[in-house]
């Protein structure tokens, strides 16, 4: 072998390793915060805020061995002696580790005359985890818990449970509907001849690069004055006028690409346009449609702008049901995690089952031959 091809070859090792080193920090990034989410959204109040959720792991810390009564007679503005040693009431009272390791600090005021004693022990795996936070976050009734002083808390739950029902009824319509019509607009773009053909398509493009912000306040007045505004409709078809330009862009680059000689076969056997479009185009793109179902779905799940100006809080999805949480509750962190990670579970089940096509509809186009 060859000093060029062992440099090569050196080189690609070196190269190899430097990008799974880069994919591996990157999955670290996002899964080290995900997972500080899941573990606390099984993790009662008073356990969140007196240690972090890495704390369900084996680690060492301080455990109370026992508790320390001194007599009424003591007297705590003179100096005090325990276990053979002397310190004063703020020493004490600030925790004074002894040789043997172990940390004594006088709990609460004077007149407590109490001492803890603490010892830094292995703890395993803590199994105080609890569903809870879960029932508490999807039921509407009133939820009563421990703050971090010991205070008992009284709050109105969100109701998160209907607001996930309200976006699954408006993501699924909003992907569905954009999905067939841009498919019968790609179709007709890429395999049908008509006037203004290039013109339109051109238009559909430069939609794209259109602001979404630009259209709400036009769109919001139109809705109002056809009684529109607040209802699962408006919502349906504000996705669907916002998503159809890349549906219909992204779409027509895959149509585009799928072999003439099965379309003129099809043709001269006497197929119509829409046998074709049901029989061979339908089946055929299933990789280009499931990509856009990915974007469109997470985009419309994800969505906070569009569901605040035309649905508000009448029909609260989600992301609008979260918004609240953090605003009324946001020390409730209890709340909080278990909420954001019941907004993840189906945006997550429908990437992993249209996952397998994903790269290919990206691909959608890009090469031709």
């Amino acid at each position: 072998m060859s000093e060029k091809s062992r440099s090569f070859k050196g080189q690609k090792k070196a190269s190899s390793f430097l990008v799974n080193l880069v994919l591996i920090l990157i999955c670290l990034v996002w899964l080290v915060p995900t997972l500080g989410i899941f573990i606390t959204s099984f993790r009662n109040p008073t356990q969140i805020y007196s240690s972090g959720w890495w704390t369900v792991f084996p680690h060492k810390g301080l455990v109370q061995t026992e508790t320390i009564t001194l007599p009424d007679a003591t007297d705590p503005n003179a100096p005090i002696t325990i276990e053979g040693y002397t310190a004063s009431f703020d020493e004490w009272r600030n925790s004074i580790t002894l040789p043997d390791g172990r940390i004594l600090t006088w709990e609460g005021n004077k007149r407590s005359r109490t001492v803890s004693v603490k010892q830094e022990k292995w703890l395993w795996f803590d199994t105080r985890l609890t569903l809870q936070n879960y029932k508490d976050t999807l039921s509407g009734k009133t939820i009563t818990y421990l703050d971090a002083n010991g205070n008992t808390i009284q709050r109105q739950g969100n109701n998160l449970g209907g607001a996930f029902i309200n976006s699954i009824a408006v993501a699924v319509p909003s992907t569905i509907i954009p999905i067939l019509i841009a498919t019968f607009a790609a179709y007709g773009f890429a395999w049908m001849t008509f006037p203004g053909r290039k013109l339109l398509f051109t238009i559909v493009v430069a939609l794209l690069v259109v602001p979404l912000q630009l259209a709400l306040v036009p769109i919001l007045r139109d809705y109002t004055s056809l009684g529109l505004n607040g209802t699962y409709l408006a919502m349906w078809l504000a996705h669907t006028g916002f998503g159809l330009p890349l549906a219909i862009y992204l779409l027509f680059n895959y149509i585009g690409t799928l072999p003439r000689d099965i379309l003129e076969s099809a043709f001269i056997d006497g197929a119509s346009h829409f046998t074709i479009f049901q029989k061979l185009i339908i089946p055929l793109s299933i990789p280009a449609l499931a990509s856009f179902a990915i974007f469109q779905f997470l985009w419309v799940w994800n969505d906070y702008l569009v569901a605040l100006v035309f649905l508000g809080d009448k029909n609260r999805v989600v992301t609008s049901a979260l918004a609240a949480m953090v605003g009324e509750k946001g020390q409730d962190w209890h709340l909080l995690t278990s909420g954001a990670f019941i907004s993840m579970l189906l945006p997550l089940a429908v990437f992993f089952a249209l996952q397998r096509y994903f790269v290919r509809g990206l691909m959608a186009g890009s090469v031709k031959g």
